[in-house]
């Protein structure tokens, strides 16, 4: 038997079987479109499709590139043209529900570094108070793998536009943070996004 797969029979053969798994590989994909592994946690998790990045006709009158964050539907839509709108599924934290009205992105970062609020280490330092001095960026910091930093009048809000390393939160409201999303779509987000640009949140 020919076992250097030099002949053209055995290169078709070899050709067919790569087609054959690619395609089987593509269906599975299809198949379940909503699932995902989580970055830095081995939990798997289904997430539901309209909570997936989408363009969709947009229900706000504002111009193109404006970012407008809705918490009570946990969607954020990224304004574009001729009245469409690309939207993502978001979980909303305590400080994502107490913020509203407009700001711009005034910073970004890649794989920020993260510390709890004082509020959060007086409410409950057994858990936060050993991350004080701050967590450095990486797949099991709680910000994830991309933020967006909203600023006011110059200032920084302390509101972020994050990723998570909780995905399965995506569609709840949740403990703390602002506004998180599944690390993959807020990396596809940030790339689209411009420092300046206008948020709007819709209480």
């Amino acid at each position: 038997m020919n076992t250097d797969c030099k002949n053209a029979a055995c290169a078709t053969s070899s050709v067919g079987i790569g087609r054959r798994v690619f395609f089987l590989g593509m269906i599975a994909f299809l198949a379940a479109p909503g699932q995902a592994l989580a970055k830095g946690t081995k939990r798997k998790f289904v997430l539901e499709e309209r909570f997936l990045p989408q363009v969709v006709r947009t229900p706000y009158d504002y111009p193109a590139g404006t970012i407008v964050v809705v918490p009570r539907e946990k969607y954020l839509y990224l304004v574009e043209e001729a009245g469409f709108a690309r939207r993502y599924g978001i979980g909303v934290g305590k400080a994502g529900l107490a913020f509203s009205g407009s700001a711009i992105i005034g910073r970004k970062a890649k794989w920020p570094p993260w510390r709890p609020t004082d509020n959060m280490i007086r409410r409950d330092p057994k858990k936060y108070a050993r991350y004080a001095s701050g967590v450095p960026g990486g797949p099991n910091n709680p910000l994830g793998s991309r933020a967006l930093y909203l600023y006011r009048n110059g200032r920084d809000t302390l509101y972020r536009i994050h990723g998570t390393t909780e995905p399965w939160t995506i569609g709840k409201a949740v403990s703390n943070g602002c506004i998180r999303m599944v690390n993959e779509h807020v990396e596809d987000f940030y790339e689209r996004v411009p420092s300046g640009a206008q948020v709007v949140v819709v209480s």
